[in-house]
């Protein structure tokens, strides 16, 4: 399994980013897929998740304000995340999930770091 998250940047609170993962070495399509992030002395937190279906959950925090999206033929999730705030300020990782989702998150990525401040 090889995740590659992109993306992440440092942007004021009410913006936006649009994180990417390239997935390879499993069966991407048929697999699910979340997003997690951690702050530093904390665990890592699932934040959303997309099943092979198009099915798609969100924790409340983010809940209305990000949205997790998938390009099967490219291998690829991402997460649009909007009105961002300063308790959005993470390293997030994209995982290869299961049900029920952010159980059992395969991670292995570097993350990408987002930052949110003004």
């Amino acid at each position: 399994v090889q995740l590659v998250e992109s993306g992440g940047a440092l942007v004021q609170p009410g913006g936006s980013v649009r994180l990417s993962c390239a997935a390879s070495g499993f069966s991407f399509s048929t697999s699910a897929m979340s997003w997690a992030r951690q702050v530093p002395g904390r665990g890592l937190e699932w934040v959303s998740g997309i099943f092979s279906t198009g099915r798609t959950f969100y924790a409340d925090t983010v809940k209305g304000r990000f949205t997790i999206s998938r390009d099967n033929a490219k291998n690829t999730v991402y997460l649009q995340m909007n009105n961002l705030k300063p308790e959005d300020t993470a390293v997030y990782y994209c995982a290869m999930d299961s049900y029920p989702l952010g159980r059992a998150m395969h991670t292995g990525g570097q993350g990408t770091q987002v930052t949110v401040a003004s």
